[in-house]
């Protein structure tokens, strides 16, 4: 499980920096790759990786500002010549898909594969074999929403000596202890799967959130979480600014980060005011609120690892 950032700034493209889009890659985890909002230019970012546009099933808009949503037209219509024939679904605030529709319409583009679109409000998002994800409205200018995406618990590792041991020959009734599931033998003796296989794996919490300002509810969403994903529009000196257009400075993402007891804090969303030069001060605010913070810069991949026994694999 890793996060690729394709666009980290905000409002408007710069020459280092793209509008939002992020890409949750769970291959791995057998859900292919979701995207987290897909401003203007995204579908060009996207030619710089190895992420092909049909192989993501899943689109999660937080608001509809056009910096977060302007490459969407491009991307589908894109998504289509590029061989993607899977379904794809949307999910985002109302207005979301009437808005696609009408410009889908207008343009005359024709979508081959089907598009369902969800309504997202404060609650479950989705609830699937492998993964949980729930929504929260944030506090900006317009409804803007955070998720948390939680992976769920995953089986421990099969001792296959211990199990062959106990007499399971080799074949489906392995396969059924590795899954949980207790198993009798022929000979009516009861192995169980917690004998034969290591501890459960807690699974990894990635929240990643709108425009926003400092509020509860982004604590809510990163509790615990390995990753938080939050903007960081403004710094100190612009601290004013931030809350008249309800964005929010690197020291309140860093405060949130800080009390919601997460693990790592990648801010994005960064102004075209800092330039490069800049970034060091700019960082530093974050740090002196919670250590473990980076700034996201277009392109760059943040891996997530398991976390297992209180070590991380």
């Amino acid at each position: 499980m890793d996060v690729t950032f394709l666009g980290t700034g905000a409002g408007m493209p710069s020459k280092t920096r793209n509008t939002s889009s992020i890409i949750l890659n769970l291959r791995n985890e057998g859900e292919d790759y979701w995207m987290f909002d897909c401003g203007e230019a995204t579908q060009h970012q996207l030619l710089h990786t190895s992420i092909k546009p049909s192989k993501i099933n899943r689109i999660f808009i937080t608001h509809l500002h056009g910096d977060h949503i302007f490459g969407l037209p491009g991307f589908l219509s894109s998504r289509s010549f590029l061989g993607g024939e899977t379904p794809l679904t949307i999910y985002g605030p109302p207005g979301l898909e009437a808005w696609l529709t009408m410009t889908m319409q207008t343009t005359k583009t024709h979508i081959p594969y089907p598009i369902h679109y969800k309504i997202v409000e404060d609650g479950q998002v989705i609830d699937s074999p492998k993964f949980r994800v729930r929504a929260r409205k944030l506090a900006h200018v317009i409804d803007s929403y955070g998720y948390r995406i939680e992976e769920k618990e995953r089986p421990g590792t099969l001792l296959i000596e211990e199990a062959l041991k106990r007499g399971v020959p080799k074949g489906p009734l392995l396969s059924e202890l590795k899954n949980g599931r207790d198993v009798e033998l022929s000979d009516g003796t009861l192995v169980r799967s917690v004998d034969v296989t290591t501890e459960k794996q807690k699974g990894r919490v990635v929240t990643i959130l709108g425009d926003t300002a400092y509020t509860k509810a982004s604590i809510d969403l990163a509790h615990e979480a390995d990753l938080l994903i939050h903007e960081a529009t403004f710094d100190d000196a612009t601290a004013t600014i931030a809350k008249q257009y309800g964005h929010a400075t690197i020291r309140e993402a860093a405060q949130v980060a800080d009390e919601a007891n997460v693990k790592r804090l990648v801010v994005t969303h960064i102004s075209a005011r800092f330039l490069k030069h800049d970034l060091p001060a700019f960082l530093a605010q974050g740090k002196a609120q919670f250590q473990t913070i980076s700034i996201a810069e277009d392109f760059m991949t943040v891996d997530i690892p398991l976390q297992t026994n209180n070590t991380t694999t």
